[in-house]
């Protein structure tokens, strides 16, 4: 319990340096600082597998699966990856929202914190119960695994369809509960009208983008239980793939339509963690094979893009 708590605490004050200190005045992201912080969170979070490693090697964490030091190393980097990954639709998804309610950049960074947050508690709870329910009940690997492989033909068949935030379900349920106004108020999410206290844009905007984390978690919590049902493994790797989302969004949502083929990686990626779960009772794969899977897929879906994009703008 010790390591968790010195976890958590670190990245709670990441959280507050971030939001205290370097992000205290609102302001746009712009690319060069995107790009900047989208290199320093990939390098922190690709470093903590030596501290994996040597908490591993040295028992200090409790090894429920009694891994290797390397195997947990593996495991960790190709999680963080499978979640990486998982996440590029969610950035599409919040360039979406924020179009769709006018959010002006310098206020965007405000709330993806807090809607990131908010996604590290609803995320710990998820995984908390796919675990117990991973280990108490075996066959729910071909639950999970039959669920990845059917959210992969979903994505390979269907079309493109045009996301509507105000036309959710969540946005209209929340204007039952409390009024909305459609104007600004600074970085605030609410507003004093008359006598009554009134939702901003801002915080429907965090509202929504809460609720459809929660609906890509359930794709991406399965996935990593694939790898791994260890706790510490599937919370950390999570936790560093989320928080680095921020800086990747200002990094990628102007260029993510562009970036077609990596649909295509992301299917490969969760047809294969389904067949995983499918076999985990009779075969298990290599960490080594597993990692390589993930990692030409990712390559492949990116390098197929930009030469896609090259040819374009030659012609």
């Amino acid at each position: 319990m010790l390591v968790w708590g010195i976890f958590i605490a670190v990245i709670l004050i990441f959280l507050a340096l971030d939001l205290g200190v370097f992000n205290r005045t609102p302001h746009i992201i712009s690319t060069k600082e995107a790009t900047k912080w989208t290199a320093i969170w990939v390098t922190i979070s690709l470093l903590f597998s030596g501290v994996i490693y040597w908490l591993y090697s040295t028992n200090i964490i409790d090894n429920v699966d009694n891994l290797s030091s390397t195997d947990a190393t593996l495991k960790y980097i190709t999680g963080y990856l499978i979640e990486l990954s998982l996440s590029v639709d969610n950035i599409f998804v919040i360039a979406v929202i924020f179009t769709s309610f006018k959010i002006p950049l310098k206020y965007q960074h405000r709330v993806l914190f807090w809607g990131i947050l908010g996604a590290i508690v609803f995320r710990a709870f998820m995984i908390f119960f796919g675990v117990i329910l991973i280990n108490k009940f075996s066959f729910t690997t071909y639950v999970f695994g039959a669920f990845l492989i059917f959210t992969a033909y979903r994505m390979l068949v269907s079309k493109d369809e045009e996301f509507h935030p105000k036309k959710s379900f969540v946005y209209r349920q929340v204007r039952k509960l409390i009024p909305i106004t459609s104007h600004m108020n600074g970085e605030h999410f609410f507003v004093k009208l008359k006598h009554i206290t009134a939702a901003t844009p801002l915080f429907i905007a965090l509202i929504i983008i809460e609720f459809t984390d929660i609906l890509f978690a359930l794709d991406s919590i399965p996935a990593i239980l694939a790898i791994t049902s260890d706790p510490f493994l599937v919370f950390t790797s999570n936790i560093f793939a989320i928080l680095g989302l921020r800086s990747m969004y200002f990094f990628l949502s102007n260029m993510l339509a562009k970036f077609h083929y990596l649909k295509y990686s992301l299917i490969v990626i969760l047809t294969f963690v389904g067949i995983k779960l499918l076999l985990a009772h009779n075969y298990t794969f290599p960490e080594w094979f597993s990692l390589t899977v993930i990692a030409i897929s990712l390559m492949a879906g990116v390098i197929v893009s930009l030469k896609l994009i090259n040819e374009e703008d030659k012609s």
